[in-house]
């Protein structure tokens, strides 16, 4: 009986230990279970902010970059109030076309109908704003860019490459929000280019935004890949969509920046100028080519006007020949002699001492042409008095890159004076009009030359010469006005890229990227 009940208590003791176990085991699962679930909770919350944050930061780096891209960058380092002598402008010595931060914008995702090759012909200025045409091109027609090839069979025969002026890098990822840009072809077109198998054609000089459509698009969606041997004047002066005008100032302005190479050299020689005072930069136009081109001989021995005879019947796409140079000069289509030149900013009542920067190649006929100007004006410099020998060396035989020094040094100067209205003059003309309207005194040569033979044959005096010349020029002086419209004669009328009004204090309008 108690053997039983003793028998019973262990069982109960053994039940009641077993059934403890469990439950202690249970209870462990349980929080196990629960531990996991928490665990769980915090992890997905952590994600959550993590992704969060990440997205958050994301947003406020791109909304950076457009705030950085919208915002005409030029007007952070190049100084954008107008110049004048009275108030000459600091240069910075960190000063360039663009800040060294700069953000990048989004990649604008899209797909490509194919591949847009280009070969620019010209010079540096004529190259710069075909560039741009294309840019606004592709980006039109929803094409793949491949970085242009620069022009290395004109006069100049200069080998740069487009790297070896502009900064590459900076060229694709600062437009990467509009259009891709590539280096080169994908290796199977490359092939077909290097055989010559590609679809090549000459666009159509001044063709607006339908013409591009209509006709260039269906081929390059047939072909695959299309080339565009001639670029320049190609893309119309007006009657385009304002986006595509914005772009190409875009392009212009914030896009193509030199190499750092090259800009640090302009800054030097910026600041050598400024250490001395204010100083006019003077684009004299009278080079060995542009005389032979334009046929003007005004001054010129008679072995000169045989020697420019011989080399404008030497290029081929130099299609007029025989020209009447007196009858040119009468018109106001020839540039102004260096002699001419010094009677100008003498009547125009430029400071005899002030530093004249001559911007321009070799003038032809040396030292006896220029001897005038130097008399009048002592204080005339060049990049290759400023320089030394060793600062140039990279340059030698780089007509081009020589050219974006001057376009450098024009930027800066307190007033700016072509004597001809090539490309250069043009492009710099309306680049400083973006840089804040910075004086540019555009001279009416056909007025000029009137009132200089009127002088030189006794029919004025020097005072009535320079009152009249300064009357003439009065409202010349690169201020804002409205670009003239010519209809159907698009040569005659004023040039985008000289006169860009729809970029002007409008760049809080940004351009879309859809």
């Amino acid at each position: 009986m108690c053997k039983m009940k003793e028998s019973d208590h262990k069982s109960h003791y053994s039940h009641d230990w077993e059934m403890g176990f469990r439950f202690s085991d249970e209870e462990k699962v349980d929080k196990f279970k629960n531990s996991i679930t928490v665990s769980r909770s915090r992890m997905k919350l952590w994600m959550t902010r993590a992704i969060t944050t990440v997205l958050l930061w994301t947003c406020f780096v791109q909304l950076m970059a457009l705030g950085e891209l919208w915002r005409p960058k030029l007007f952070v380092t190049w100084p954008s109030r107008c110049c004048h002598f009275d108030s000459p402008m600091p240069l910075q010595s960190s000063s360039s076309s663009l800040p060294y931060k700069v953000f990048l914008p989004p990649k604008r995702v899209y797909k490509s109908n194919g591949y847009l090759m280009v070969s620019c012909n010209g010079g540096l200025n004529q190259m710069r704003a075909a560039i741009c045409d294309m840019v606004a091109i592709a980006r039109y027609l929803n094409l793949t860019l491949i970085v242009p090839n620069l022009d290395k069979t004109s006069f100049w025969a200069d080998p740069s490459d487009f790297e070896d002026i502009f900064d590459l890098e900076h060229f694709v990822l600062s437009l990467r929000d509009q259009v891709r840009i590539l280096r080169k072809l994908p290796p199977r077109l490359e092939r077909r280019y290097e055989s010559r198998m590609i679809y090549s054609l000459s666009p159509i000089s001044w063709s607006n935004m339908s013409y591009y459509l209509n006709q260039i698009l269906p081929l390059v969606q047939k072909y695959k890949v299309v080339h565009l041997n001639k670029t320049d004047t190609r893309l119309s002066n007006n009657g385009l969509p304002i986006e595509v005008q914005k772009l190409r100032c875009r392009a212009n302005f914030n896009a193509l920046r030199f190499t750092s190479q090259i800009e640090e050299l302009g800054r030097k020689v910026v600041q050598m100028l400024r250490d001395k005072g204010p100083f006019l930069v003077l684009h004299l136009r009278y080079e060995m080519d542009m005389l032979a081109f334009s046929g003007c001989t005004r001054g010129c021995t008679n072995d000169e006007v045989d020697e420019l005879t011989r080399m404008r019947y030497a290029y081929p796409w130099w299609k007029e020949k025989v020209i009447d140079s007196d009858l040119k000069r009468k018109e106001g289509l020839c540039p102004l002699t260096p002699e001419e030149t010094s009677l100008v900013l003498s009547a125009l009542g430029i400071d005899h001492n002030v530093q004249i920067y001559i911007a321009s190649g070799e003038i032809y006929g040396g030292e006896r042409r220029m001897e005038a100007l130097a008399s009048a004006f002592p204080n005339l410099v060049r990049k290759e008095t400023l320089l030394k020998p060793s600062d140039l060396r990279f340059f030698q035989n780089r007509s081009s890159q020589m050219a974006a020094l001057d376009y450098l040094v024009s930027l800066e100067s307190d007033i700016y004076i072509p004597t001809y209205d090539g490309n250069m003059a043009k492009v710099v003309e309306g680049h400083r009009r973006f840089l804040g309207f910075k004086k540019t005194v555009l001279l009416d040569r056909k007025l000029v030359v009137s009132l200089i033979d009127q002088y030189s044959n006794g029919l004025l005096g020097w005072d009535e010469f320079s009152s009249a010349m300064k009357e003439g020029h009065s409202d010349q002086n690169g201020s804002s006005k409205t670009r003239v419209v010519i209809p159907d004669r698009p040569k005659e009328e004023d040039y985008f890229y000289s006169n860009p009004h729809e970029c002007l204090g409008a760049w809080e309008w940004p351009l879309r990227s859809s």
